[in-house]
């Protein structure tokens, strides 16, 4: 039997697009003489469709996609991913299925049996979970078909009390198929692979997994389907980020005795790919193509801009100087010589009137109060009314340049320097910024050495540094990610040698502005644990604050 992975870029609701590159798939598959084609869970809506599938009359369509699709599957079957409805009066109104298409029409349906509600799951607010269990007998072979995260209960912390995979074992099936939606962040993959390497290793069958590629908003999807055999050799993965088809013949997968030689990309390098990906796509399924960004002179907008280059080309991205009297020279200095670097276009805009202006009429209300936050706010604020001013006029959506550190902490202004379409590195630390710009600059120097070696400064005062107001970011970064990702409270953390003051000190300051977090942009998700829809905190809440 010969299988085809079909790895795809969907976009969600927009059906005919979707609908498009399957059939493509379909086709193509026949004329390399597949005799299945595998694509993901809910690809003919995308994945997530979220409250779309409230809707009726969403359902209905991608109901009406599934039998056009079918109706392709002469000499060949497909296996794909969509919601279905639950004609039972009892329990959620739909499932997440997967749909076995041949001889023209949809066989049979196989729905989800665990659906995750954690992190930036919310599958059990929409969908029903399965409770029976049946394999697909198609050309002398049994398959055992199932769905993401029925897989995902093995090992010894089980989050769900039954095994889909279990249950269908015992038809005895010759192949596991998998279709999924996981989400990327930088450990996703290699812990996904030993997951299902130990399905492989408990169940002795053959395993054919197939993931989404692509940015839908804040989630990004890594691809990196893959194909197992029946001794646990990993036989071939599809690439990383980028859409990808594969044809694999049964019987030569599983003859393969030795693991293929492979050069895993770094964290770093990954979280690179990533947010090129994330940004590409958001811009053009959003149905944009070009994006303006405040260009500081500091690291953070430094490796923004360069990575909205490498996504969306160099005319395609407008970088602002935004310069005040308490902007260094080299802080121009090295900003325009990043944008010469990258040919990219800039303008150089003053704000020292406007600011003033802005004092002289705040003047009468804050009388000879000293200056204090409120004036340094006005100049963030003066250059976030700037960007979105030019934002209207030239339709270029603002990116936010903020990152993971100052987001966890407050460290920025609501409605000036947080302002933005998109926030590129909200869910990276700022350690990980620094090492992303070496990255950037592994071959030749394209952010100027003066933005990485200089201490971080917002430059809203004489001589100011973030150290000024923060510990010293290696400190604040590795007890942010215990806290966040990890969930280390404050006794634990004293417990590993964090500075007792300072754990008190950053925790107050996480949880106390979560208010401001709530009103961010969305943000590119590249951690297991980030700030937006997977991470719901309460804003008046008193813990830690």
């Amino acid at each position: 039997m010969k299988i085809a992975l079909s790895q795809i870029n969907y976009h969600i609701g927009n059906f005919e697009s979707n609908e498009k590159k399957v059939i493509d798939s379909i086709r193509e598959a026949k004329k390399q003489n597949a005799d299945l084609v595998i694509f993901a869970e809910l690809a003919v809506s995308g994945y997530p469709p979220r409250d779309f599938l409230e809707f009726s009359d969403f359902i209905n369509k991608c109901l009406e996609s599934v039998s056009r699709i079918a109706a392709e599957c002469r000499g060949i079957a497909a296996i794909i991913g969509s919601p279905s409805r639950n004609p039972e009066i009892k329990g959620k109104d739909l499932f997440n299925s997967a749909f076995f298409l041949s001889d023209g029409m949809i066989t049979s349906v196989h729905h989800k049996s665990l659906l995750p509600n954690y992190d930036v799951f919310d599958e059990y607010r929409y969908f029903e979970p399965n409770i029976v269990y049946q394999t697909v007998d198609y050309q002398g072979k049994r398959l055992a078909i199932t769905i993401c995260e029925d897989l995902w209960n093995i090992g010894d912390d089980l989050l769900y009390r039954g095994n889909p995979m279990d249950e269908l074992f015992k038809q005895n099936p010759d192949m596991i198929i998998n279709i999924a939606a996981s989400p990327f962040y930088y450990e996703q993959a290699k812990l996904r692979k030993e997951i299902y390497l130990q399905n492989v290793q408990k169940y002795r069958l053959p395993l054919f997994y197939v993931n989404h590629v692509g940015a839908q908003t804040e989630l990004l999807f890594d691809g990196g389907s893959f194909v197992i055999n029946s001794s646990g050799i990993m036989v071939d993965e599809l690439d990383f980020f980028r859409e990808d088809f594969r044809i694999f013949d049964l019987g030569e997968i599983e003859r393969v005795n030795k693991q293929p030689e492979r050069n895993e990309p770094s964290k770093i390098a990954l979280i690179h790919d990533a947010l090129v990906m994330g940004i590409k796509n958001y811009f053009t399924k959003f149905g944009f193509s070009k994006a303006i960004l405040g260009l500081s002179g500091g690291i953070d907008s430094a490796v923004t801009l360069v990575l909205a280059v490498e996504a969306l080309g160099t005319a395609n991205v407008r970088s602002i100087l935004l310069p005040s009297r308490y902007s260094s020279p080299h802080s121009v200095t090295d900003a325009k010589k990043l944008a010469q670097n990258l040919g990219s276009p800039y303008d150089i805009i003053q704000i020292n009137d406007a600011v003033k202006s802005l004092n002289l009429t705040l003047e009468p209300l804050f009388r000879d109060l000293p200056e204090d936050i409120a004036e340094e706010n006005i100049q963030a604020r003066t250059r976030g009314v700037i960007l979105m001013a030019l934002s209207n006029k030239f339709g270029n959506i603002l990116l936010n340049t903020s990152n993971k550190s100052e987001a966890a902490v407050g460290y920025g202004t609501l409605y000036g320097d947080m302002n933005g379409g998109l926030s590129v590195l909200g869910d990276v630390y700022k350690t990980e910024v620094f090492e992303l710009a070496g990255y950037i600059n592994r071959e030749k120097e394209i952010i100027p050495e003066n933005t990485i070696i200089k201490p971080p400064s917002a430059e809203l005062r004489p001589g100011q540094k973030d150290s000024d107001s923060l510990p010293e970011y290696p400190v604040l970064d590795a007890l942010l990610y215990q806290y966040i990702e990890h969930r280390k409270g404050p006794n634990e953390l004293i417990a590993m040698g964090f500075d007792e003051a300072i754990v008190k000190r950053v925790l107050k300051m996480v949880n106390t502005n979560e208010y401001k977090r709530y009103q961010t942009p969305p943000i590119l998700r590249v951690s297991p644990k980030a700030f937006g829809m997977g991470r719901r905190m309460p804003i008046v809440g008193k813990y830690l604050a």
